[in-house]
């Protein structure tokens, strides 16, 4: 066992971390470079190392297997420590940083955040990319697992060790098209509560914090659809009469740039704490140092440049 083990070429590890990240042979063979025949053949000498196929087709797309699904943490474990062992220390001057960094956010964040974030980037540190994922609708360990470098939003992670920053407080709004009838007259529970509702949600959610205050009032409001995004959201809004949320200072700028109108939501709704979280092996990192503060100014500057409405 120990001599079949020891001519494993770990190089292999990083095809399989890219194969199964992408679950796409051409994809993963873009990632790093290689011809998509080279790639076919890592593919090969995988399953054959780990007596697994790894993954298969389903339809037109691949899919991993129980085996590839149960060592795919692992897999990113290893290649994160390698690469962490290998790369050379993170330059103090931004300006010599190269690094791709991938940041876990709703797109309420990256259409507000994201783009005066990218513009400081390019501005301060010109080699570095940044990355943004998509919410998925289920819960993943993505700062554990090392397949993020940093999360931004409202936390739930449930994992002790991640470290945490506030960046601001936000409260829940409502947003309409303008002319809509909710925009003139008092808005009361009732009226809000009869229009009709649209919501964004990762997990496909009906119901949330606005419809257990409603209740408490004996209310109840009708929900003709829910998105997965907050982009999807407002273009639904903006050429209808549905009435959609957002969060007051985060989304000021997008509901702004497209014509909507924001209103108060005559309702006691909890606040929501706007976080950044990262693991703690990169507590230290100068590099991601670097990425935390100026998450953290480009937050402070977007509010400050875009104050909220008087809803």
């Amino acid at each position: 066992m120990i001599a079949r083990n020891a001519n494993i070429d770990l190089n292999l590890l990083t095809a399989l971390d890219a194969l199964l990240e992408e679950q796409s042979v051409t994809a993963a063979a873009d990632r790093l470079g290689l011809s998509g025949p080279a790639m076919s053949r890592a593919l090969g000498r995988i399953r054959r190392t780990i007596g697994d196929p790894v993954l298969v087709r389903a339809g037109r797309h691949m899919v991993p297997t129980p085996r590839a699904l149960e060592i795919r943490a692992e897999v990113r474990r290893l290649v994160e420590a390698a690469h962490g062992v290998l790369a050379p220390s993170a330059p103090a001057d931004p300006a010599q940083l190269a690094r791709v960094f991938t940041i876990n956010a709703n797109d309420l964040f990256v259409t507000s955040l994201g783009p005066r974030l990218v513009a400081r980037v390019a501005e301060e540190a010109p080699q570095v990319v940044l990355r943004f994922l998509g919410e998925s609708h289920i819960d993943v360990p993505l700062l554990r697992d090392g397949a993020a470098d940093l999360e931004i939003g409202v936390i739930d992670s449930r994992e002790p060790e991640i470290r945490r920053e506030e960046l601001f407080v936000d409260r829940s709004v409502a947003v309409v098209r303008e002319g809509h009838p909710l925009t003139t007259g008092k808005l009361t529970a009732r009226r809000f509560a009869d229009a009709s509702h649209l919501n964004f949600s990762r997990r496909g959610r009906l119901t949330g914090p606005v419809d257990a205050a409603l209740a408490a009032r004996g209310l109840r409001r009708k929900v003709i659809a829910t998105v997965p995004t907050f982009a999807a959201s407002l273009m639904m809004i903006r050429d209808s009469d549905a009435v959609g949320l957002t969060n007051e200072r985060a989304g000021v700028a997008t509901v702004r740039g497209l014509g909507l109108r924001m209103l108060p939501i005559p309702l006691e709704l909890p606040p929501m704490t706007m976080e950044m979280a990262w693991h703690p092996r990169q507590e230290a990192d100068a590099g991601h140092r670097w990425l935390r503060g100026l998450v953290r100014e480009t937050a402070l500057e977007s509010l400050r440049d875009a104050p909220p409405d008087e809803v």
